[in-house]
């Protein structure tokens, strides 16, 4: 389970010292603890990954701001807790592989329109969870129903 896989890799990071490492960790399990807390279950590790997603979504955006108001080392250290959280993620879709689920996906679902949008993410996010950023699937299936 990554739930057990991240809670080793904890322990590590405290037996060897890697303190920049623990604090990212400790970031997740507490993000992870939260969501069970607030929904009162035991997630799951697909579970896990929308919050590791969601948690790399949300270091990016930090990471353009910083940028934009020109302090590099605060988007240093997002990039670094991003290289971090992306160990726990599947392997990265490429481009082509994505551009091929979706043509399946509107195949499989019939698409045509933009009214059809939420039947192919609705079958794309289960498999591309974790493995691809799902704001540039939409953009890209976007541009594929409205023939563009």
């Amino acid at each position: 389970m990554l739930k057990q896989r991240i809670q080793e890799d904890m322990k590590h990071a405290m037996k060897g010292g890697d303190k920049p490492r623990l604090g990212v960790i400790r970031l997740l399990m507490a993000a992870i603890k939260q969501r069970e807390v607030d929904e009162r279950i035991e997630l799951d590790d697909e579970q896990i990954l929308q919050v590791l997603d969601k948690m790399v979504k949300q270091r990016r955006d930090s990471i353009t701001q910083y940028q934009d108001a020109g302090r590099t080392e605060l988007a240093e250290q997002e990039a670094f807790e991003v290289s971090i959280l992306q160990e726990y993620l599947p392997e990265a879709l490429s481009e082509a592989e994505i551009a091929d689920m979706i043509r399946q996906a509107i195949a499989d679902t019939g698409a045509e329109s933009m009214r059809d949008m939420g039947k192919v993410m609705g079958q794309l996010k289960p498999k591309m969870q974790g493995r691809a950023d799902l704001g540039a699937v939409s953009a890209l299936i976007k541009q594929q129903l409205s023939g563009t």
